[in-house]
């Protein structure tokens, strides 16, 4: 799949209040509505149609579907009733309960919710058919409108549901996603921080309960205080463990929300307790603390009614902390962007964000292993100016994203393994080379290289300059990525890639020397043998020359140049316009040619008379060419070969081309010279 080369200067994050359009009409949602209104229809959305395609796209339907309005499954149906609240949350027959314990921590948060699910929508009298959801998806704000066509069996909704038959935002919630996302079936199997992300925008971590630090039940005190979204699971070893029970009551391989953290007084001390949700509505946990549990027998009712505890099998359950610890393995924190915390909120976090690609080669460079080309991927400084406060180190936290994948799943593409490595920049600018990553070790990196959507990983470093860089695991893997820093005080970062520059020596031209010499005594012999009495040469003619040439020059194993190329010098060097090549303009083509077989030579390191694309940003800079990413990778599709190697032909082609375009490009430079001077005299 073709991947073109993003920009990725830093850019502020994005606000809700601009959400962006996303119907294939261009139209937004009020005017679609406005429009089924006026026309007495109820919307059926072209883009998501009711069919086999927005369901799977890797199998049919297990059973036969039927897609229903609301007003078809039930006779009052209603959006909301009586809030949005975890509850409403029931999981159904498909793999996405990841999905559903991000819906139960986002209606925790009032105003959160209401962005994702605008709650002035309803089955009211304008009710027309259409509802929309609003999603975060890598720095930009999407609003995404559906029908209202669920699908069912039996009369009963197949996927998520609310445990009020009546009530349907979760479904519709779902559905938008599933949009966004390109079917249902993409939806199978996922990670909890990456809805909760797309619900608010937000920066997740992924912390190893077994391994936590000391003041765990601190970071989710404060977590949870902050409105972040907390999701929990526990690890399986095996695929047969996937949604197995233990004798507790939990379930393995299943995504739990965190809902509350609480300490009670307990028998004259006080205990800490966690309260956790299954988003299937149902099965709890078993043990000390579960809803029957003797130990609430020693809590005072108001203690009670302050936790809200009820025995009731809704799937929300309290336990003791420590007991938490124990059975729990994975713990996922979302912390939210500043714009979606209230002005109240003590902590608010400094963002930037950086949007990327790594294009098979030139960018794509892979992970440190692979030090040939790791130095090819985007690279990012980071200036780290302010000191925490009281502390002597800069807090932040980096997280990479890669773009799209789940939305690319019916093409084929799975996760890719990334992650990134921080390493303090030598103070200069520029694109680093292989050498400084050869004799330099990393300050930092990421805690590891996971197939998951985001890494991210919380950093405490000095105050300097860092330089970030953001790899696949392997070379050649093409995604495009959005990198996100998240610092507790003001952080300051810019790319790396280099500006357009040239730079070339002052052009020859064809002077009579005192003697020639003995390579310009064969060379003219060749010429007249070729040429006739005229010593002008067509490009014909002069393939035949310089593949001759070449044969006998010595370390060259380059295959023969093209006719195509022998044009391009010809377009280049004829200054006289007749098509053809003099001897003089010919010795001046020679000293480039000479040039550049050098440069090649240094750059094809196993001398086989091709080079790899990675090495075409060094081998461009030594010719004159100091070049961007986006540039670099335009001459790479067009120049390398499925194996990312570039030929003498197509390096001399490629250096031709560039350097009709400096010609070009300095013409017109000196033309608008010429006229702003006029401009400035008059």
């Amino acid at each position: 799949m073709p991947y073109l080369y993003q920009d990725s200067k830093a850019r502020p994050a994005a606000h809700p209040g601009a959400a962006r359009d996303t119907h294939s009409s261009g139209k937004g949602y009020e005017q679609l509505k406005q429009e089924c209104l006026s026309r007495g229809v109820l919307f059926e959305d072209p883009d998501f149609p009711a069919c086999n395609s927005s369901l799977f796209f890797s199998e049919n339907p297990p059973i036969p579907f039927v897609w229903k309005r609301p007003g078809d499954i039930v006779k009052d149906p209603k959006f909301i009733l009586g809030g949005a609240t975890r509850t409403d949350i029931c999981q159904g027959d498909l793999g996405d309960c990841w999905l559903l314990a991000a819906i139960a921590s986002l209606t925790l948060n009032e105003k959160t919710l209401a962005r994702v699910v605008p709650l002035d929508q309803n089955f009211g009298p304008d009710y027309a058919g259409i509802f929309h959801f609003q999603f975060w998806q890598h720095n930009e704000w999407l609003d995404v409108v559906i029908d209202d066509r669920l699908p069912t069996f039996k009369g009963r909704l197949v996927f998520l549901h609310s445990a009020e038959l009546n009530e349907f935002w979760s479904a519709l919630l779902e559905k938008a996603y599933a949009k966004l996302n390109g079917s249902y079936e993409s939806l199978k199997g996922g990670s909890t921080i990456e809805a909760m992300e797309d619900f608010t925008g937000g920066i997740g971590e992924l912390y190893d309960v077994k391994a936590a630090p000391d003041n765990f039940y601190e970071i989710l005190e404060k977590a949870l205080e902050r409105c972040s979204m907390v999701g929990c699971s526990i690890d399986t070893s095996s695929a047969a463990e996937s949604e197995a029970r233990t004798p507790f009551g939990l379930v393995k391989g299943h995504a739990y929300s965190v809902t509350g953290i609480e300490e009670v007084s307990y028998r004259g001390r006080q205990v800490r307790l966690i309260r956790i949700r299954n988003p299937w509505g149902q099965v709890e946990w078993n043990g000390p603390w579960s809803d029957n549990s003797a130990e609430w027998r020693s809590v005072s009712p108001a203690e009670q009614r302050r936790l809200s505890q009820a025995a009731r099998d809704d799937g929300e359950f309290w336990m003791k902390f420590e007991d938490f610890k124990v059975h729990f393995d994975k713990v996922e924190i979302c912390n939210l962007t500043p714009d979606a915390l209230g002005d109240s909120t003590a902590h608010k976090w400094e963002v930037t964000i950086h949007q990327g690609s790594w294009v098979r080669g030139s960018t794509a460079g892979g992970c440190r292993n692979f030090l040939e080309t790791f130095w090819t991927n985007p690279q990012i400084k980071l200036h780290l100016t302010e000191k925490d406060d009281g502390q002597d180190e800069c807090t932040f936290i980096a997280a990479l994203m890669q773009k799209d994948r789940r939305k690319l799943k019916k093409l084929g593409a799975e996760m890719l393994t990334i992650g990134y490595s921080i390493y303090e920049s030598p103070g200069r600018d520029g694109h680093l080379g292989k050498d400084f990553f050869r004799y330099h070790p990393s300050k930092a990196r990421s805690k590891t290289y996971i197939n998951l959507r985001e890494v991210s990983h919380r950093f405490k470093l000095p105050p300097g300059d860092y330089i970030l860089i953001p790899t696949t695991f392997e070379p050649h893997q093409e995604a495009d990525f959005c990198l996100r820093i998240f610092s507790e005080k003001k952080a300051i970062t810019e790319d790396l890639d280099e500006n357009v520059a040239i730079d070339l020596p002052e052009p020859l031209h064809p002077t009579p020397g005192p003697e020639e010499t003995e390579e310009e005594k064969q060379f003219r012999a060749l010429f007249e043998q070729v040429s006739g009495k005229d010593m002008e040469i067509s490009a014909e003619e002069l393939e035949y020359v310089l593949n001759a040439v070449l044969k006998k020059t010595k370390n060259i194993t380059f295959k023969n140049l093209s006719l195509i190329s022998c044009r391009n010098i010809i377009s280049l060097m004829d200054t006289s316009g007749n098509g053809k090549l003099e001897f003089s303009e010919f010795k001046v083509f020679w000293e480039k040619m000479k040039k550049w077989i050098s440069i090649f030579l240094q750059f094809d390191f196993d001398k086989s008379g091709s080079m790899s694309s990675y090495e075409l940003r060094g081998a461009l800079k030594a010719a004159g060419y100091q070049l961007n990413n986006y540039l670099l990778q335009l001459i790479v599709l067009r120049y390398s070969d499925e194996q990312f190697q570039i030929e003498f032909d197509d390096f001399l082609n490629c250096l031709i081309r560039l350097e009709n375009a400096s010609r070009v490009f300095q013409a017109l430079s000196a033309k608008n010279k010429e006229f702003i001077n006029l401009n400035i005299g008059e």
